[in-house]
């Protein structure tokens, strides 16, 4: 669900998202001490993990007659759409803009410890201690575990609405405690807070967005987590200049990150709550109500009825079990899910983050915030051109196109680095390459991620899965992130950066044969073409 950022470039790098997310802090190093050895690829293991998928996995929707053509040429249903303006995603857009300020949040808590580690470090007394650095920034990752596992269980219970305020109470506390730290258990109290927050938004988010949109604008708008990211790193890059000359600038900075989350706890007081959770908890009248407001009133007695055709499958409990996932079609959506995000990051989103800060000062851009600026420019310019394609060419194909073209990227600068060519040349491929790696990240591997999960997931087991997926993600990004480096020395930046290329091609291939295309189909229509007992009542009816 992951997904590419831009804090990576600067003296204390930590990580990427994709929809992605941040990793531990990286030694640095100088490009003389890197050896080449031969290839090294990280697909072997990956393809052995294919193996353990169900059969069932690369089922196909089947073909629905539901609306293909209608995305595009269906005839317009309102005034506004007679004059050829189409604004049917705008009453659902203010509520999918409050929720996706979590992901402005979580963008700018990736930022917000980058540059200013040093200064907390030397303040807080563990300057030049690389292990005490690597354990403030990673901590976070403990948190966001922890927060993504426990939000399917908040969500059935609660529903989004109120899970999102819940949300904001670690996150706000967080960066207050952190603000105010003045020893190292503090500061590594307030992040583990903030880690925890994110971790329930980084599957919330997702959740609520692919529930309250109209099936028709439920791509572009999923892609609101994307955006909000890239504008929360880009934001915390901003502001974070000033901490060059004052170091104490980054408690001000902390400070800031609390605001968004009382915005967020009075936005969610105005916004809906999931129309599927209000049905489910049987509160069928406020679900009518909603999706009247936000969908129209047409839909709403179709959109009702496909609840109560899903729900009646459903056992009778609000709350899912986690033993549920090792039912199908469950199981079969889990293994995907996981294994899309332990795709996506040993395709080497942070390792490629980290890296192209040499890169750039190899073409004699030394300055670390201007080299993040362009990244973070290039990854929101991905992300605009995902919320343009995404309900037009569909999941699937931007999902595959993403990968060729990391793939692609990823061999164009093994070929600027291992073949004899002129230096100039030599490192503007690798210039090219990488911007290109990080577009192409941000138009599919890292937003579709995100979106196709919770589409594909049942109603009732929708947060189980997600916090699954999510959890996955969360454990593969420490890992790329603890070993990177290590690879790096030991292999040569050839080869791994070859290995990222190989990965980059088996996604391709995982994706082209185990996802199925949800574009322009409601999360009912999906999970009854997913699930045989529904089709087989749906028969019957």
């Amino acid at each position: 669900m992951a997904t590419a950022t831009a804090t990576t470039l600067l003296t204390q790098p930590y990580g990427a998202v994709p929809v992605t997310l941040p990793s531990l802090p990286y030694r640095r190093i100088c490009s003389s001490g890197v050896r080449k050895v031969p290839f090294f690829s990280l697909d072997l293991r990956l393809r052995r993990r294919k193996v353990k998928l169900p059969p069932a996995a690369n089922k196909r929707l089947p073909e629905l007659k539901t609306n293909e053509p209608e995305s595009e040429d269906s005839p317009p249903s309102s005034a506004d759409h007679s004059r050829g303006l189409d604004l049917g995603w705008l009453p659902a857009f203010p509520h999918v803009l409050i929720a996706s300020m979590s992901n402005f949040l979580f963008g700018y808590h990736i930022g917000v410890m980058n540059g200013p580690i040093v200064s907390i470090a030397r303040e807080l007394g563990f300057e030049g201690n690389s292990i005490l650095e690597g354990l403030v920034v990673s901590i976070f990752i403990a948190g966001a575990f922890i927060g993504s596992i426990s939000c399917g269980s908040l969500v059935d219970r609660l529903g989004c609405r109120r899970t999102f305020q819940i949300d904001m109470v670690p996150l706000i506390l967080g960066a207050i405690v952190s603000a105010q730290a003045n020893s190292l258990d503090e500061i590594l109290l307030g992040r583990f807070l903030v880690g925890l927050g994110i971790g329930v938004n980084t599957v919330l988010v997702p959740i609520y967005i692919s529930e309250v949109t109209p099936t028709k604008y439920r791509g572009s708008l999923g892609t609101m987590c994307q955006i909000g990211t890239c504008l929360g790193i880009i934001t915390s890059l901003c502001l974070g200049i000033p901490s060059e000359d004052d170091p104490h600038w980054w408690r001000t900075m902390l400070y800031i990150a609390s605001v968004p989350g009382f915005i967020i706890t009075l936005g969610m007081q105005f916004a809906v709550d999931s129309p599927r959770w209000l049905c489910k908890v049987g509160k069928a009248g406020d679900a009518r109500e909603v999706i009247s407001k936000l969908w129209g009133a047409s839909e709403v007695d179709k959109a009702i009825e496909e609840f109560q055709s899903v729900l009646k499958s459903d056992r009778s409990e609000v709350d899912s079990k986690w033993l549920e996932l090792l039912e199908e079609p469950h199981l079969r959506v889990a293994c995907i899910g996981g294994a899309l995000f332990l795709l996506q990051q040993f395709a080497g989103i942070n390792g490629v983050l980290y890296f192209s800060s040499l890169t750039f000062q190899d073409v004699g851009i030394t300055s670390g915030a201007l080299a993040s600026l362009l990244v973070g420019l290039t990854n929101f310019a991905g992300a605009l051109c995902a919320l343009y394609l995404m309900d037009k060419q569909g999941r699937k194909r931007l999902l595959v196109g993403s990968y060729i073209g990391m793939a692609a990227s990823m061999f164009l600068v093994v070929y600027a680095v291992s073949f004899p060519l002129d230096e100039d040349l030599s490192h503007s491929l690798s210039i090219l390459g990488t911007l290109m790696y990080i577009f192409t990240f941000a138009t599919g591997a890292g937003p579709v991620t995100g979106i196709i999960i919770p589409e594909l997931s049942s109603t009732r087991m929708r947060g189980k899965i997600m916090g699954f997926s999510f959890s996955v993600h969360w454990v593969c990004n420490f890992l790329v992130g603890l070993f990177f480096l290590e690879l790096i020395e030991t292999y040569g930046v050839n080869s791994v950066y070859g290995g990222f290329g190989g990965v980059s091609l088996l996604s391709a291939i995982f994706a082209y044969y185990f996802i199925v295309e949800t574009k322009g189909r409601s999360l009912e229509e999906i999970e009854m073409s997913l699930n045989p007992k529904l089709q087989g009542r749906k028969r019957d009816n």
